[in-house]
């Protein structure tokens, strides 16, 4: 009995075990097939990088500065606010039909205003009133001829107005107050000289006005002109000296030295002016010293210039802003006070609005005479 109980035990025990190892068999997923392994990347040739070519700087292009024979007629029309006065007033005074005390009196006041000086005055209406008188000269067309026979002399022909070239280099000041248009007529006078075939070194002396160098930098470069300049403060004379021997060196026909402007009654900067000069002369002798004028200031330019002519040997006058003044006839004031000619004109803010001096194109712009 007791080997029947024992073996119903061991058949029980070897039910469950069975049990035990098919159940967790049935219960167990389907196991998946392992995912695919990922491509292998190819290796490839990086794409070439396209590199832009550095840009190369490029010279500015020159300008080709406007032929300087002529520019008087061109400019005629900007001398309207003078050709009324001087013009058109003094025509309509000589045509009235008696010309009597009081009408020479108005021609006396017309020219005195237009800055013509009272002395030049006097000699153009002594010499009108006897010519009328002697010629009987009564049409608009001889009373224009003998009024602009008049004025031409009066502004003295014979005068030598070319911007000398002797040396080589050619040696020229430029000179002048403050507010006078100074630095912009010295780029203005290197191209003219550009204009008629010579080539130019400017000097910028001027080192007591910060943007001077560079104002006159940026002319120079308009018309390939070298520009010899020195830090802001620098000894004037220095830089000048610098820009005479640079000439020099270079074999240009004219050094151009913009000095600094300043104030006639300023007797420490009139003394600078000098020493420029003495020190620059060390090297080579200054050929010209050419004063710039402001034509508005009128008769009180007669006194500026007087100054600087005991300074410097001024050689010629350049009366800028002539176009914005009705007083042109301070031309042959200038002229008869100080015996120097004006050799230049300054009539409008273009580049090329500066003229060499003409009496009989200028005359002529003023009555309204056709060129």
């Amino acid at each position: 009995m007791e080997y029947v109980v024992i073996a119903l035990v061991l058949l029980g025990v070897l039910v469950l075990g069975g049990l035990g190892l098919v159940v967790p068999r049935l219960r167990r997923r389907p196991e998946l097939p392992p995912p695919p392994a990922p491509p292998t990347p190819v290796e490839t040739a990086p794409a070439p990088v396209e590199v832009e070519p550095e840009a190369v700087p490029t010279a500015p292009e020159l300008e080709v500065p406007e032929p300087t024979a002529g520019r008087l007629v061109r400019l005629r029309a900007r001398l309207s606010r003078s050709q009324s006065v001087l013009g058109k007033g003094l025509l309509g005074l000589l045509s009235r039909d008696r010309l009597d005390d009081d009408v020479w009196d108005e021609v006396e006041e017309s020219l005195i205003t237009a800055d013509v000086g009272v002395e030049a005055t006097r000699e153009i209406v002594e010499r009108l009133r006897e010519r009328t008188r002697v010629l009987g000269t009564r049409s608009p067309d001889e009373l224009r001829a003998l009024l602009t026979e008049e004025l031409v002399a009066a502004l003295e022909p014979e005068l030598d107005r070319s911007l000398k070239s002797d040396g080589k280099p050619t040696i020229a000041l430029v000179v002048g107050v403050n507010g006078s248009g100074k630095t912009t007529t010295c780029g203005k006078i290197a191209r003219v000289l550009v204009a008629d075939g010579r080539t130019v070194l400017l000097g910028a002396a001027d080192t007591f006005r910060a943007a001077a160098a560079d104002q006159l930098a940026t002319w120079a470069g308009r018309v390939g002109a070298e520009v010899v300049r020195g830090p802001e403060g620098a000894d004037p004379a220095s830089v000048a000296f610098d820009a005479v021997r640079r000439g020099i060196e270079t074999g240009v026909d004219t050094v151009l030295v913009d000095t600094a402007g300043r104030l006639q009654n300023k007797v420490g900067l009139m003394d600078e002016l000098g020493k420029v000069k003495r020190v620059v002369e060390k090297q080579q002798p200054v050929d010209e010293t050419l004063l710039v004028l402001d034509a508005t200031t009128g008769q009180n330019g007669l006194e500026q210039a007087r100054v600087f002519t005991e300074v410097v040997d001024v050689t010629g006058v350049v009366l800028t802003k002539l176009d914005g003044t009705a007083k042109g006839g301070i031309v042959i004031a200038v002229q008869r006070k100080l015996g120097i000619p004006v050799k230049l004109v300054g009539l409008g803010e273009g580049p090329d609005d500066l003229a060499p001096f003409e009496p009989r194109q200028f005359v002529d712009a003023l009555l309204g005479t056709d060129a």
